[in-house]
């Protein structure tokens, strides 16, 4: 799979691979209440600006939210008490236009969850959204290095089976193009929660999965960029 240059997608525009990393909040659902209520309630507690605690959080592991910004604590024992906020704010989540349409299309053993989160707090995610969750996914505490390192989605290449050059990610961050990007994935972003100058390092930028339509074949998934009506 070669990379794109234009950070654009057009109605021609098709794009082959064999599997699809998904990354979770901003591409399957939307859980900004959730996340910017728990780490609000965390920066204050904490002695933080809650709008750095904020910013800083999106599209990386909360345990590396916290090394960064209070690097004095227990970090485990941080961890935990974001985790549990977390779960317990989820009447707001909700999935996102375009997702179970377009999951419903692929073959599940074509395509997982990369996610920043930790298994126990995507699975409730997930599941609050109405979203069927994959059998194995890639969580936080799976990999040692989170976004923007590779590692994820090269794990999620590896559970998948395919190699990573051959695997589209679709993310909503920085943090996250970049670490596709670093994997060899081809990447599509969508422009939910960061600016198209944050993306740079995504190869595609759609408003969101209704953009999407894929059609599976046995020698892999062909993606192609649906025009929105005007």
């Amino acid at each position: 799979m070669t990379h794109s240059s234009p950070l654009s997608a057009t109605p021609a525009s098709t794009v082959h691979c064999k599997g699809i990393l998904f990354d979770m909040d901003g591409i399957l659902i939307s859980s900004l209440g959730s996340v910017e209520r728990s780490w609000h309630i965390w920066a204050v507690s904490r002695g933080i600006d809650p709008a750095l605690a904020i910013r800083t959080a999106h599209g990386r592991r909360a345990v590396e939210t916290i090394r960064m910004l209070r690097p004095d604590l227990e970090e485990l024992s941080e961890l935990k008490f974001i985790e549990d906020m977390e779960i317990d704010d989820v009447d707001d989540i909700v999935v996102l236009p375009g997702v179970l349409r377009l999951l419903a299309s692929l073959p599940p053993e074509r395509w997982t969850v990369v996610t920043s989160a930790t298994e126990r707090l995507a699975r409730v995610r997930l599941a609050q959204a109405g979203v069927q969750v994959p059998e194995r996914i890639i969580s936080a505490e799976m990999v040692e290095r989170g976004k923007p390192h590779p590692d994820p989605f090269l794990r999620g290449a590896e559970i998948l089976g395919f190699p990573a050059a051959e695997c589209v990610v679709f993310e909503d961050s920085g943090a996250g193009a970049r670490a596709g990007n670093a994997a060899g994935c081809t990447v599509i972003a969508t422009t939910f929660s960061h600016s198209k100058k944050d993306l740079a390092a995504a190869d595609y930028l759609i408003t969101d999965l209704t953009q999407i339509a894929a059609q599976a074949g046995e020698d892999g998934i062909s993606l192609r960029f649906v025009a929105l009506p005007d």
